[in-house]
């Protein structure tokens, strides 16, 4: 049971993902914030030297990108799979962030323009950074909350199409889909206005992060009363 609540808060760190992607891309030159994947194909592009592709954006963000992830790793140490204090620690931070990337998009004018914008990039990946970490940590199988490709890949070649017995078909086909509605909620939110995405954002990592702290406190007080104590 703890574990599929553990998978549903990592599928809404999903749909987040989908969202900041959308809103670095669209709203801020082409920058994808927790796909570093794209990131690293847009920035092949950009020192090609093709038209309107950006170089210096896409590399300041797996830079900080990678430091946020080490910053995560650090702070998680040895924890094992289960969502633990320090697995909170890291979604809170998190959420704090962009929380604070919001209000910061919000006063600043013209936030997606020249170094206001670099900024707002290089400290949204390093906060997806510290993300995926803590999600990589949980080990849920097909769910990482930054890229769907090995999840795809999975769907399709474990289908029964494919000969196989289609395992895990429902969260493989919920992190694809979640990713996607994200994308959607991110790029209409750039019509009303930057923040507000960001914003929503927060809030959805905010909510994940309480719901799992509690449910791996009731399963710590669970197995407390489970557990025999001598006489």
């Amino acid at each position: 049971m703890t574990r599929r609540l553990d998978l549903a808060m990592l599928l809404v760190l999903t749909f987040s993902t989908g969202m900041v992607d959308a809103i670095g891309y669209l709203g801020f030159d082409k920058v994808f914030t927790g796909n570093m994947t794209g990131n690293v194909v847009v920035l092949g592009m950009g020192l090609a030297g093709a038209d309107d592709v950006p170089v210096l954006r896409p590399a300041l963000a797996l830079v900080f990108f990678m430091i946020g992830a080490a910053l995560g790793g650090r702070i998680l140490g040895t924890i094992g799979e289960d969502w633990h204090k320090r697995t909170t620690i890291i979604f809170s931070i998190v959420a704090a962030g962009c929380a604070a990337l919001s209000i910061y998009v919000a006063v600043v004018p013209d936030p997606e323009i020249g170094i206001t914008g670099t900024i707002f990039t290089s400290a949204l990946s390093a906060l997806m950074g510290a993300q995926a970490a803590a999600a990589r940590r949980m080990k849920i199988a097909d769910v990482t909350t930054v890229v769907v490709t090995s999840t795809i890949v999975g769907l399709a070649s474990d289908s029964r199409l494919a000969g196989g017995d289609s395992t895990r078909w429902v969260r493989r086909l919920l992190a694809v889909v979640l990713i996607l509605i994200g994308a959607v909620s991110g790029a209409a939110t750039l019509l009303l206005n930057q923040w507000i995405g960001i914003a929503f954002v927060a809030v959805a990592i905010a909510v994940a992060t309480v719901i799992g702290h509690r449910g791996a406190k009731k399963r710590a007080l669970a197995e407390a009363d489970a557990t025999p104590t001598n006489a």
